[in-house]
Parts: structure tokens; C-alpha cells; sequence
């Protein structure tokens, strides 16, 4: 099974084949605040994770999702600014849950339930620097990318 290593530090994503050799290297954007896993507290959870599940098979280049269900709307300029304070989430959603009791996982640091997700963003979004309310960011044709090459069940790492 391939395997996801997120790097906070670098701000990068490297995905794994199953021999181990890394077959894509991704910009990303991590959480604006920083680590942490709290529930409430837009931040990027570290530790072991697993994609649970993979959400927009299909869907057009940047479909706008809002609680994981396309909207029935595509990102443009014009759309960004009737709304300007929204949160992005386009094209492809790889939901993340954690598989650390206490640290990633149930009660008020579950990954999971706190909707943390690998993303596609507006292709204007900076990538390669913190930005996010505690998801990771990518480019939209990233996400794709990623979202064919992983099954549901990859591991995920997130580290500083």
C-alpha cells in the first residue's frame, strides 16, 4: 500500500510506493496556527493517520465542497469575492482520522470528527507556507493526482 508523509516544517507532502521509494513530491499549506490537536483550535494534528475515506470521485476541477457535499458551485474569482471569508475546500477531499488514542484520536483531539482533511484550494492560495484553519492545503491538480494514486486505508504521517 502506498504511504502519505506530510512535513510540516517544509511544507511538503511526499507520497510513498509500497517498496518505500517516494514516486511524487507535493507543495502543501499546513494550518495558519501551527501543530496541535485540540478540537477548536485550527491546528494541523500530527502523529499516525489513516485517509478513512475519499470524497469527490468525479467531480469537475475545483467543485466547491461545503461539509463534504459539493455545493453545486465552481471556484472563480467572482465567487471569491461574493465570498470572501470562506474556506476553500475544491475538487477532491481525502478526510484524515488519527490512529493515536489520546493524541489524534476520540474525545476532544480526534482528527477525524475535528474534519481534517487533504484538500484542493484556489490555485491563488500560496502554497509552501502555513495558511489553513488546520487542514492541508494543495493545488487543485494535486489533489487529483493524489486522490487517484491512494486508496482509502493509507497511512498517513504528519510530522514537524
Amino acid at each position: 500500500m502506498p504511504r502519505i508523509s506530510i512535513n510540516i516544517g517544509t511544507q511538503q507532502l511526499d507520497l510513498y510506493d509500497d517498496s518505500g521509494k517516494r514516486i511524487r513530491r507535493y507543495l502543501i499549506s499546513s494550518a495558519k496556527n501551527g501543530v496541535g490537536e485540540q478540537n477548536g483550535s485550527f491546528c494541523t494534528p500530527r502523529g499516525r493517520h489513516i485517509v478513512r475515506a475519499k470524497i469527490g470521485a468525479n467531480q469537475p476541477a475545483n467543485t466547491v465542497f461545503v461539509e463534504r457535499r459539493p455545493t453545486g458551485e465552481t471556484y472563480s474569482p467572482a465567487l471569491a469575492e461574493r465570498h470572501p471569508r470562506r474556506d476553500w475546500i475544491l475538487s477532491r477531499i481525502l478526510w484524515l482520522s488519527g490512529c493515536e488514542p489520546g493524541r489524534n484520536r476520540l474525545g476532544k483531539v480526534d482528527t477525524m470528527r475535528r474534519a481534517i482533511y487533504i484538500h484542493g484550494s484556489p490555485d491563488t492560495a500560496d502554497m509552501g507556507e502555513p495558511g489553513s484553519h488546520g487542514c492541508i492545503r494543495m493545488r487543485n491538480g494535486d489533489i487529483i493526482e493524489l486522490f487517484e494514486l491512494v486508496p482509502p486505508g493509507t497511512p498517513v504521517v504528519i510530522e514537524e
